[in-house]
């Protein structure tokens, strides 16, 4: 691993504070706003005569957001996409699948209105490019996309009488990735359709005491067979991990005395990465390292991970020290729980974790101003790179499909010989969905912002985003290419942040902070 220190500029400019925490959240963590269509859908009660329907390109705003995945809808284009896609051994992926459905359904809105079903075979254009299945995954991602539209005009039985085309469609852990996906969904829309309705009326094949996403994530670290597993077969982990511990390992390059502050240590395996990286250094030989952990719960898993990394260490000859900060709400926490000393270079890790507080503003301000008490040399963020926080339940619906169907494909590419990890993780990524689909305001405890969003938050705590070297980056894409499915997984730059996707869909960002 190369950790040759870099130097860079420092950004010398001083971002303001002088605006309103909860007028920012209101403002910042919400999706973008788009035009309005010039007439919106409002209907809040089933018409008692059926009535045509405006066009989805005003109903389904965002499908046309996507720009050049759905203006060239021409039969020319639309075949040249197909046979493209085609020609080459490789199936048409998820999110194309999605894409073509979306294209599809913009095209023959208004054949929608009496809820009738469309032709078996997409498009109408009369060649058989796709195989059998893709002509029925795109017909079933149509019937969502026609359900889905139906229940943000609160169209509720239209929409039930959709859904029940896809009442066949099988559980998660079968299918095609795009017939799985299509499943979680629906099984969504039921769900919202029944809390709207008062329930009774639609029938949910869902525990209403199901697992929250987190716990969820808890269960499969707390499996260490099925986490290793998970970690050597899909790669954004190990992408974002190797280039987030190259740009620490970096920036205390002429320490001997490091402290890792790591809010969601998870198995640790970043850690380890860490570890070894400053065991290999020849010159400023490290004296202690320290890493702090945040435990909300789960008491014996981080003692675990706690054993684990010190028994490394050891084998390692490298002098260690592991520690946790147990709270039961990150308000508790504060700087002197921490210990740290004058003379120890701190970094913060924080994997996938603000996600969580962005909807307990009082939470997320609170853990960011210790942080700055603590003003580390650096403070690496990874976060999923999506906007599900769209006011408007259609935007959002369209946002997460897209975003879900290409990390559905991932799974199903990279872990094929895995069933029950991969029924593991779809089952996590499915109360994602289920979040997002089905709850709204402070029901949805887990809120996607972009990194654009992220800066803006950032910039009030004066904090200045560095750059990834070209070593980081180099890393990311060594990692990548390491894994069987690599040519799929894209490392991009946005501004200075990595962009972590598959098949060009982003899926994480990892971005670099200092404090001025």
């Amino acid at each position: 691993m190369n950790t040759l220190p870099t130097t860079e500029e420092q950004n010398q400019q001083h971002h303001q504070n002088d605006f309103n925490f909860d007028h920012f959240m209101l403002e910042d963590f919400s999706f973008e706003p788009v035009p309005q269509p010039k007439q919106p859908l409002q209907e809040t009660k089933e018409p008692k005569n059926k009535q045509v329907l405006p066009s989805s390109l005003a109903s389904l705003e965002l499908l046309s957001h996507y720009g050049s995945r759905f203006k060239r809808v021409e039969k020319q284009n639309i075949s040249h996409s197909v046979e493209t896609c085609v020609s080459t051994p490789q199936k048409l992926s998820t999110e194309e699948i999605i894409r073509l459905a979306g294209a599809r359904y913009i095209q023959h809105s208004t054949q929608w209105h009496d809820d009738v079903c469309m032709p078996m075979h997409p498009y109408g254009f009369g060649f058989g490019i796709l195989s059998e299945e893709e002509n029925r995954d795109v017909e079933l991602a149509q019937f969502l996309l026609a359900a889905a539209e139906r229940v943000g005009c609160q169209q509720f039985e239209r929409a039930s009488v959709l859904l029940f085309h896809l009442q066949w469609n099988p559980s998660g852990g079968g299918g095609s990735p795009v017939q799985r996906v299509v499943f979680h969904f629906a099984q969504a829309l039921l769900e919202r359709i029944k809390r709207e309705t008062g329930g009774g009326k639609v029938a949910v094949n869902k525990s209403e005491n199901n697992n929250e996403e987190r716990e969820l994530i808890g269960n499969l670290i707390s499996d260490t067979k099925k986490a290793v597993i998970c970690h050597q077969k899909i790669p954004f982990n190990q992408v974002m991990q190797f280039a987030g511990v190259q740009a620490i390992v970096e920036q205390v390059a002429f320490q001997t005395k490091i402290h890792l502050i790591n809010l969601d240590i998870g198995c640790g395996v970043e850690c380890t990465t860490l570890m070894q990286a400053l065991a290999e250094r020849n010159e400023r030989q490290v004296e202690l390292l320290k890493i702090t952990a945040i435990g909300l719960k789960g008491k014996t898993e981080l003692e675990k991970t706690g054993k684990r990394l010190v028994n490394f260490a050891e084998s390692l000859n490298l002098p260690f020290l592991y520690k946790v900060v147990y709270v039961t709400n990150i308000i508790e926490i504060k700087v002197e729980q921490f210990d740290i000393e004058d003379n120890e270079a701190v970094a913060v890790y924080c994997p996938i974790i603000l996600r969580t507080m962005v909807s307990d503003s009082d939470s997320l301000e609170h853990l960011m101003r210790v942080i700055r008490k603590i003003r580390p040399t650096i403070m690496i963020v990874l976060e999923l790179e999506a906007n599900h926080n769209s006011p408007s339940f259609v935007n959002r619906f369209i946002e997460a499909l897209f975003f879900y169907a290409a990390f559905f494909d991932c799974i199903e590419t990279c872990m094929k010989e895995d069933y029950e990890c991969r029924v593991t993780i779809e089952g996590i990524l499915s109360e994602g969905i289920r979040s997002i689909v089905a709850m709204e305001d402070g029901e949805r405890k887990v809120r996607n912002v972009k990194i654009d969003v992220w800066r803006r938050f950032f910039a009030r705590y004066r904090m200045v985003e560095t750059t990834f070297s070209e070593s980081s980056l180099y890393q990311a894409n060594l990692v990548a290419k390491r894994f069987a499915c690599g040519d799929f997984c894209t490392v991009g730059k946005n501004g200075k942040c990595l962009i972590v996707g598959w098949k060009g869909t982003p899926i994480h960002s990892i971005s670099a902070w200092k404090f001025l």
